[in-house]
């Protein structure tokens, strides 16, 4: 599968895995860690839920603007990594009687993973010549070790739970994830610093040296990412779905089993991922050996419109019988849904990245690629916001709601992919 890319992708891919791996381990048992030690109201665990998120994907933005404009991709990557594993590690240490040391170890985080999360998406980019028709699927491919990570994360969790009998040891897990990741990137460093404008390789090499870009087309570029920017927000809002309509669907509407909980349906996704990638690769290099591969932009489109079909599964699902939570659903309602929203993620997801990778100035790049995880932060809440109404409405009313909208954003790539593919040119 790494076969025609570049050799540092396996490295920023593992690094990756291993960073995603500490996140969703600690994230698995985050609320869990709240409910039974700390014993605060679900109106409480939601808040500092909501705004730890909001943070963790707000502050790539300033972590990218500090990489661009002071210390590199790499020395940025690098300092976030041992800022989260410090995170980690006090997390592992708090208790009851240290619920101030649970608040810092959050804000040590979030500030590790604002250092951390849009520079190695733009470490991946700056891999590939200008105009390789390679990234896409490089993004892909490293998408896929982002859900490895998010796949292996629940099971050590609850391994870790059973063997040791507290949360904390999950924290500690985290905290050696981040370890393993900076060793990763630290001992194979080699093979991606040339993809460092600020390392003495990235200097050298002319594919990453900045090039002068007429004003114009650098507007055109801004304007494009902003409009794929306020796009994706509703597709997040659509996505995050998974870990609260869908999961109150598989609570009071799916029938229980012993072996399907309804938290277990959270593994699908990942799982669907790393089954479909190396799948929708291999068709994209098809398309592209014929040339018939979709534009960046197009795929991002072909996401929304294929998003909108897995909220129609849940329409129909609803109006079958699942509006009357009473656990009387078959399972496979929400597991195709899953898999059919997982093709749209992998359409989109990588491919923003992808976009951001190929539009934005190299001098704002980070910057840039915060701003799509600042998107994501949007969605993120405006999930939350709309999912208030999952009891308000029928679930009928409430997944057609999230329809419409997946649909109106796919127009709006459709009515805007013009501009977005011509600021795509000589990129």
């Amino acid at each position: 599968m790494f076969k025609n890319h570049p050799k540092g992708l396996m490295t920023l891919f593992f690094t990756e895995m291993w960073e995603r791996f500490g996140f969703y381990t600690m994230l698995a048992v985050f609320t869990l860690y709240m409910d039974e030690v700390f014993h605060w109201s679900d109106a409480y665990k939601g808040q500092v839920y909501g705004i730890y998120l909001a943070f963790v994907y707000f502050t790539p933005i300033a972590g990218g603007w500090i990489a661009d404009r002071y210390l590199g991709y790499r020395n940025t990557i690098k300092i976030g990594a041992v800022v989260m594993g410090l995170g980690y590690t006090l997390l592992a240490l708090s208790n009851l009687g240290r619920v101030w040391l649970f608040f810092i170890a959050l804000a040590v985080i979030v500030i590790g993973n604002g250092l951390f999360k849009a520079n190695i998406s733009v470490l991946v980019g700056n891999l590939y010549e200008p105009g390789s028709p390679q990234k896409d699927a490089g993004y892909n491919i490293f998408y896929m070790g982002i859900n490895l990570g998010a796949f292996i994360a629940p099971l050590a969790a609850t391994v870790l739970h059973k063997v040791f009998g507290n949360y904390q040891s999950a924290f500690a897990a985290s905290a050696i994830g981040m370890l393993l990741s900076l060793i990763v990137f630290e001992v194979w460093r080699n093979k991606y610093m040339h993809a460092d404008h600020a390392s003495a390789a990235g200097k050298a090499d002319e594919s990453v040296r900045e090039k002068r870009v007429d004003p114009s087309i650098e507007k055109e570029r801004i304007f494009a990412l902003l409009t794929i920017f306020a796009i994706v927000i509703f597709f997040w809002m659509a996505f995050h779905q998974n870990g609260f309509a869908l999961t109150l669907f598989a609570k009071r509407s799916v029938v229980h089993s012993e072996w399907l909980k309804p938290e277990t349906f959270a593994t699908f996704n990942p799982l669907f991922i790393l089954i479909l990638t190396p799948l929708i690769v291999t068709f994209w290099n098809w398309l592209n050996k014929r040339g018939m591969e979709p534009s960046t932009p197009a795929k991002i489109g072909m996401g929304m419109f294929i998003s909108a079909a897995a909220m129609v599964i849940m329409v129909v699902a609803s109006k079958m019988g699942g509006d009357a939570d009473a656990n009387n659903m078959s399972p496979w309602w929400l597991i195709s849904t899953y898999f059919v929203i997982t093709i749209g993620e992998l359409c989109l997801s990588p491919m923003g990245l992808s976009f951001v990778s190929k539009v934005a100035p190299q001098r704002m790049r980070g910057l840039m690629m915060g701003g799509w995880f600042g998107a994501t932060a949007i969605g993120n809440y405006l999930s939350g916001f709309i999912g208030g109404f999952y009891n308000t409405l029928t679930h009928t009313q409430f997944f057609a709601i999230l329809t419409v909208l997946l649909l109106i954003s796919a127009l709006m790539v459709r009515i805007f992919l013009r501009r977005l593919e011509h600021a795509t040119r000589d990129t």
